[in-house]
Parts: structure tokens; C-alpha cells; sequence
């Protein structure tokens, strides 16, 4: 309400009669005598000026509303902070429609491509949507966010150093020059197997998100998406992710996972035991195909030998 009355922030604030007040604190919830206050100076009804708070959010994701743009529209005004765009599951613009940008000017549809970034854009919305009523305290069904954060933000694999698809290509004393770098142990965690397009886009030293509430309240725009869209997507399936998690985690990776798993419903915790042992089986019997078939066609002989080709030539 500031910029409309031509006023900073603390100008207005004071000229509410609320001078040394914190405005963050008054954005979350204001008293009777506060809120009486700024009713009579500006003239707006009581259900306008609580509107304009946080009050209807669980105490949990207070620590998730951003005191600044987290990721600022190329169109607004660079000192406007949108209620609607406080908390970091919103990645476009409630007024213009324009996707929010990053630190260096990037979309996330730059990030991913623009057909991919559709194709998860689906899932971000309902990862959202469950945050959003997590956020107000509305029914979220069997699962409730915090206890999807959690696997997520799961350690599914001892950490380990960049593998060769995630290092750039360099020359061998680029190699020397950044050995520290190539030598770096990973956080492994399970929200790349959930989400391994981000797996395939993140920078390396930046896959690694904060555990539970934390990943959102602090992570980056795309780190966001990333969580927003694996929440959409284990809410769509829990069973086949949570599988998915553990199909590819190591033994103490598989014990972390699991007992971030002991927070959901005992039902889809016995339903995750039963197909998770069936699919555990089929996976040895693959890989024993795979390796069988890989022996057998080591020592099938060639059909022409290398003494009929020229010489020289095998």
C-alpha cells in the first residue's frame, strides 16, 4: 500500500500510527487495535486489511514467506511484493502470466526447454496445490507435505564425486586445474530419482537441497520447481516413487528412506513392502538376462575371419 500513497515503507508505517512496529510482523498478523488503526487512516473495510496478512497460514510455513522477491517479474515494479507470490511454490507471475526468473535473468522453460518445462509444468501445479492447502491447514488426503519433503530431501545414496555424465567436457589440464572440483562429494538424494529431469539440468555443486521444510523455504527457483514437481508427482503415485527411490539406493541409503517413510500411512507403507519385494526380483532377474546375454555374446565367434580382409585390417 506504500507506492500508492507515495510513501516508503516506514513513512507509511508511521503514518499509521504504528511507528516502530515491524511491518513483517504486522503482514502476519495484526491485532484488533492495529488492524482498527489502518482502518480508520485508509479507510478500508476489516476484512480487506486481514485479507492483506498471512493469518489464514499453519505456523510451519511462516518460515517459508519471503520478506523480498525471491524471483522478480521482468513487469512489476522492482519494489511491489505480491501476497500471492510470498510463498516459493509460485513460478509465474499472478498478474502478468510471465515465468519468474532467477538470479541471472534465466526462466525455468530456458532451463529445461520449453516442451519439457510443459510436461512438468502439470505436475508443479499440483505439487502446489497440495502446499497450498498444506499452507492453510485444508485436507491434503493421506499424504501431508512436510512427510513428502522429507523423502525427498532423503540421502538415498552415500555421496560421491561427479560421475562423467555430470562433468563438462575438459581437457586434461583443465582436469589437473580442477581436481578439487572433480573430487567433491555429492549429497545424493532421492528428489533426483523422483525428478531426474532436474537431475539432468542442475548444476552439480547445486543438486544438493536443504532437508524437509528448509528445501523450500531457502532453495532456488529451480531447486523449488524441482521439489514442487516432485511432490506433484509422488502425490499422483506414492507406491511406484517410493519404489523407485528404493530400486536404486544403496543399503544405508535404503535404511534413510525408510525411515523417512515411516511418516506415511501404514497402508501405502505395506503396499510399498509387497510391490517393492516383487520388483526387487524382477530387477536381479533382469540384470541376470542382461549379464548372461553379455557373456554368451563375448564368446560367439565372427562369422568372416580377420585373415580374410586385407592386410593390416581386422
Amino acid at each position: 500500500m506504500a507506492p500508492f500513497y507515495a510513501m516508503t515503507v516506514s513513512e507509511f508505517v508511521a503514518a499509521l500510527g504504528l511507528k516502530g512496529r515491524d511491518v513483517f510482523d504486522l503482514e502476519w498478523r495484526l491485532s484488533e487495535g492495529q488492524g482498527a488503526l489502518i482502518e480508520t487512516r485508509t479507510g478500508l473495510s476489516p476484512e480487506a486489511v486481514q485479507a492483506m496478512t498471512f493469518r489464514e497460514l499453519v505456523s510451519a510455513a511462516r518460515m517459508m514467506i519471503a520478506r523480498k522477491n525471491r524471483s522478480p517479474c521482468p513487469l512489476c515494479p522492482e519494489d511491489l511484493h505480491r501476497k500471492a507470490v510470498a510463498l516459493p511454490w509460485r513460478f509465474r507471475c499472478p498478474v502478468h502470466a510471465v515465468e519468474f526468473r532467477d538470479a541471472t535473468g534465466e526462466t525455468l522453460s530456458d532451463r529445461f526447454g520449453t516442451d519439457r518445462f510443459k510436461k512438468l509444468e502439470g505436475y508443479a501445479e499440483a505439487g502446489a496445490a497440495h502446499l497450498d492447502a498444506w499452507a492453510r491447514g485444508a485436507g491434503q488426503g493421506d499424504l501431508k507435505a512436510p512427510e513428502v519433503l522429507q523423502v525427498l530431501t532423503a540421502r538415498h545414496r552415500r555421496a560421491s564425486p561427479p560421475n562423467v555424465c555430470e562433468q563438462p567436457r575438459m581437457s586434461l589440464k583443465d582436469r589437473r586445474d580442477y581436481h578439487d572440483f572433480l573430487t567433491t562429494p555429492i549429497l545424493r538424494q532421492a528428489l533426483t530419482v523422483v525428478v531426474p529431469e532436474y537431475d539432468q539440468v542442475a548444476p552439480v555443486l547445486a543438486k544438493p537441497v536443504r532437508p524437509g521444510l528448509h528445501s523450500l523455504a531457502q532453495g532456488s527457483l529451480l531447486q523449488c520447481f524441482a521439489l514442487t514437481t516432485g511432490i506433484g508427482r509422488i502425490i499422483e503415485d506414492p507406491v511406484k516413487c517410493a519404489i523407485s527411490v528404493l530400486l536404486v539406493s544403496d543399503a544405508e541409503g535404503q535404511g534413510r528412506v525408510r525411515a523417512a517413510l515411516e511418516t506415511w500411512p501404514l497402508s501405502l507403507r505395506r503396499r510399498i513392502s509387497a510391490r517393492f519385494w516383487r520388483a526387487e526380483r524382477d530387477e536381479r532377474a533382469r540384470q541376470t538376462a542382461e549379464k548372461a546375454a553379455r557373456q554368451h555374446q563375448s564368446h560367439k565367434y565372427r562369422t568372416i575371419q580377420s585373415h580374410k580382409y586385407r592386410y593390416r585390417i581386422s
